[in-house]
Order: structure tokens, then sequence, then C-alpha cells
């Protein structure tokens, strides 16, 4: 293959889309800390299904068209650090073949690079051993192949090779992998999207995988859905779920085509299938007509339709104070703060001590690009101060700011006790960049601890580590893994409290109860007599208890 167009391209990243789909619980299964929130594999899915899905309803001959469509797709619905990453990746990759109707093998293999600069300019410390080095070192064997080589199908299977030994190769670079003995979770979803890339040129199927669940996706798609509209915004009104038994006797299964078949009856598609079941989630007003194409394949073993009018309406009465819940409600500030948190307690918190918009969020879902710039809007400020509260919200916060037509910036807290202290530091009468100092100065004092469960057996750092023990994480490393839930929490205590220590706040979630709480300040009162101690329910899932210390 000497040329390649636009539509093929748009095959390939439909093919890469799917490939990673199909191995994304695999690819969470990597995350080298066993908490319960390991998402990478999720997040880059999310991120590459919104790539496919803009870049097939406006996939063109002219590849540097659908190149740009894939970019704009991915650049909106990135989702945490991987995702943000892999948008960058093939942001570079479209400007440069942007003027291009097609591309030769040499064009193909110099826009790998031109994705691989792009994606370590926006990365302020770029970290070897991730999915920057695979990106990277798979890049320059494409332009040392195209040297001299001009089947564009030599060169993905280079990208290919390359990015599977340079996969294998980062336990060597950071430690930490070899430590929990994996290897790194987004270079391992980078390359499953290039394996998706070369069986489309190549024109062949790839195994199936069983592992994969919706789940995730699913949870994602309603988020979204919840966040951002109101009961009569609602297009698609019936989350359709069905499980179809693939038979030899009925119309032979191609997944292609069925999620081509799909895609015009709703959205929030979800397809994933293996060589007997086919599992599909969609948004349809016709949930009739979706069970009636699978049935073209085999047997409905399983069939789900819920109204999802009706289960907005009833959210939107339960929780009429979050706006995430109730966008038409939200107050406009001229000068805003913007954050992200997960429990409803900690939202309100937020709120009581001056954020103006709480984005729902954080640990096990991470919003996207477009979540963040749509949460601004909403706001209609003229000026933005945005707090992702997580290391892995961080980038995509930093996406959305450059997105935005109005004053912004990230203050780049990491856990929401900085983001409490930042918020209590916001002045309304001095600048963006002021404001973003004073901030940043504000939570340097803040020390941050957390009670979570392992979701597997491991050792990091030296710490044996069962699943399903409670681990104590002091300022984002593990240093004990328990059965007993208030062992992990004195210990994080023990761990951060120190003579200079005036405030301790205990966040208690979904998973603890506030005599727990009580018991733990009781703790902290006797053996720390000169700190105050506040209590908030912060109903917080995954973790019993997010320890403030200033």
């Amino acid at each position: 293959m000497k040329s390649l167009d636009g539509i093929k391209f748009a095959e390939m990243v439909q093919m890469g889309a799917h490939h990673l789909s199909q191995n994304a619980n695999f690819v969470d299964s990597l995350n080298v800390f066993p908490v319960p929130d390991g998402d990478t594999g999720t997040n880059m899915n999310l991120s590459m299904t919104s790539g496919a899905k803009e870049t097939e309803s406006n996939k063109d001959q002219h590849i540097g068209k659908t190149a740009q469509s894939l970019s704009k797709g991915l650049l909106m619905g990135a989702r945490g650090n991987s995702g943000v990453i892999l948008s960058q990746l093939f942001r570079g990759f479209g400007k440069s073949i942007e003027k291009e109707h097609e591309v030769d093998a040499q064009q193909f293999a110099s826009a790998f690079q031109a994705g691989v600069d792009t994606a370590y300019k926006a990365v302020m410390k770029p970290v070897e051993g991730t999915i920057l080095t695979v990106a990277r070192e798979a890049a320059a064997k494409a332009v040392q192949v195209a040297e001299a080589e001009q089947d564009i199908i030599k060169i993905m299977e280079a990208v290919v090779e390359e990015g599977q030994q340079s996969l294998n190769r980062t336990p060597d670079l950071l430690p930490v992998l070899k430590e929990v003995g994996v290897v790194d979770s987004g270079g391992q979803g980078l390359l499953f999207i290039y394996e998706g890339f070369l069986a489309a040129l190549k024109g062949e199927a790839l195994p199936a995988k069983n592992d994969a669940s919706l789940d995730d996706l699913i949870n994602a798609e309603h988020h979204r859905a919840q966040d951002f509209m109101s009961t009569e915004e609602i297009e698609f009104g019936y989350c359709t779920e069905i499980m179809v038994r693939l038979e030899a006797d009925k119309q032979p299964f191609d997944e292609g085509k069925f999620r081509e078949e799909l895609n015009v009856m709703g959205d929030s598609l979800l397809v994933v299938s293996d060589d007997e079941i086919a599992k599909v989630h969609i948004h349809s007003e016709t949930p009739g007509a979706v069970l009636a194409a699978g049935q073209k394949y085999g047997s409905l073993i399983k069939i789900k339709v819920d109204n999802m009018r009706e289960q907005h309406s009833a959210i939107v009465n339960d929780q009429p104070k979050a706006e995430s819940k109730a966008t038409k409600s939200v107050e406009k500030h001229p000068y805003a703060v913007v954050t992200i948190a997960m429990g409803e307690g900690i939202s309100n918190l937020l709120r009581s001590i001056g954020a103006s918009y709480v984005i729902e969020g954080g640990q096990t879902m991470n919003p996207s690009t477009e979540d963040i710039v749509k949460a601004v809007k909403e706001v209609g400020a003229e000026r933005v101060l945005i707090l992702p509260n997580n290391k892995n919200i961080v980038m995509a916060a930093e996406q959305a700011v450059e997105l935005l037509e109005i004053e912004a910036a990230v203050v780049p807290t990491k856990t929401i006790p900085q983001g409490m202290a930042a918020i209590l530091s916001f002045n309304p009468e001095t600048s963006v960049e002021e404001n973003k100092e004073n901030m940043m100065e504000a939570y340097a004092h803040v020390k941050t601890g957390q009670v979570t469960y392992a979701v597997r057996d491991t050792s990091i750092d030296g710490v044996e580590i069962r699943k399903d023990d409670y681990m104590a994480l002091a300022e984002g490393k593990i240093i004990l893994s328990t059965p007993n839930k208030m062992d992990a929490a004195q210990k994080v205590l023990t761990e951060l409290v120190d003579e200079d220590s005036e405030i301790i706040t205990i966040l208690y979630g979904e998973d603890a109860t506030v005599d727990e709480a009580n018991t733990l300040a009781e703790f902290i009162e006797e053996n720390y007599p000169d700190a105050e101690v506040e209590i908030v329910d912060g109903k917080q899932s995954l973790y019993p208890f997010i320890l403030s210390v200033e």
C-alpha cells in the first residue's frame, strides 16, 4: 500500500477504538496502585470512543480532514492524563497532515513523530517508561523504516513491533512497574490502538477478548448525561441494554456493521463482543428496533430498558442542591471558582466555602475536557479558576483552559484537602494569576491522608498488600495494609500530624460511620490535644476516610 486516504484511515480509527474497548479492563488491571479507582483503560477507552465517533460522523476522502475530526473528538472527550496525552498524540498527528488528501509512507511515519513532539510539549515533566516512551520509540522506528520502505503497512508493522518492545522495556525505566510486575498501562492502551490500526490496514480480524465489561462505560455515559442535561433536553429517552447469544443459523455476525446499524438509532452506543456473545448499550427512542437488530444474529438472553426521562426527573427532585443535577439553577458569577469532587457532602462543603460550581467526578470518574468547558460556560464567568483536586484531572483541566475564550487558569490541586485550602484563599478582588499564586501557596501547607481498600495482592515500597485490606495513604504513599479500617486511619494520622498541626478535618465516606469518625476524633484529641478537629460527612465512595492536616 503506497498511499493512505481518509476513508481507510477512518476504518483504522474504528478498529483501533474497538480493540482498545475490548481490552479496557485489562489495561485498568495494569495500574500500579491497587486502589479501586485505577482507570487508565476506562479513560483511554472513553477518550478514543469520542474520537472514533467524531471521525465516523465526519469521515472524508481527504485524510487531513479525517485526521482533524479524530483530533477534535479526542480533544473534547479526553479524560484523565492518559486520555489527554492520547489526544495530544493525535493532535500533532492530524496537524502535520491537515493539508494532505492522502499520505505516503514517509508522511505517515512523520505524522507519528509529529504527534510525539506535540505530546511531549503538552506534559510539563515527561516521565519515561510511560505511554510517552512507547509512542516516541515506535514513531522513531517508523521514521527510520520509512527511509527505505514505501509500503504503509510495513510502516505500521514497524510501529506495532517497536511499540511492543518498548512496552516490554517500561519496567526497566520505572522501578515501580518492575516491583509490581506490570508494564505501563497507558503504553499498553496505545499499543492496542496501534494493533487495531494495523489489523484494519491488513484487513484482518483481531482476537476477541471476553474480559471487557460495559459497566464502567455505561456509568460514564450516564454521569455525563446527568451532569449537563435537563430532563427536557434528553433526545434519546430509553437506556437500552441487550445481550445476544450469537447463533450459526442466523445472519453472520460482523461487529463493525452491527455498530453502524445501531449508530443511527441513538447515542451513547457501546458494543463489546466475543465469539459467542454480543453486548450492547445505547440510548434510543426506539428500543424495539435495537432488539430487532440484535435478533438477526441470535437469541436475546438479556434485555433491559429504562425510561431515562423518568429517572432523570427523579434524580433532579431527589437532589435539588447539586448543580450537576439541576444546571438551570446555577448562579452566574463574573469571577468563578470551578472545582471537581465526588460525594454530595464534599460538594456541599466546597460550595459553602466559596466554590461557584462543583463538577461531579474525581477518583472513579474523571470528567472530560468537554465536561469542564461546559461547566465553565454554565457559570458564565469572565474570569475563572479551575481546581481539579485530583492529579489525573489536571491535564484535562489545562486542556479546557486552552479552549476557553475567557481569562482562566488551573490551580493544580491534587486532593480534596488541597482544594479546600485553595478555595478559602480565593480573593475576588485580585487577578487570576495572583489568585493562582496565592492558592498554590495556601495548599502547599496542607497534608492529605486517605484510607481505601486494595483490589489485588501486591507489594509496593516494601509494603505487602492483600486484596480487600484497608490501605493507609499518607501524601499519596502507601504506608500500611491492614484488615482494620481504624488502624489504617490512625496510622495515617500518626504519619501526618506533628507539633505544628493546628486543624485536622475528617471527611468520612459511604463506607464509614459517624461513630467511627467520632472514634477517630477521640484518638486525635487524646494524642494531639492542641489540634482542632472537624468532622464532615463527605459521602464519598471508595474512600472511608479522607483526612486533611494543616
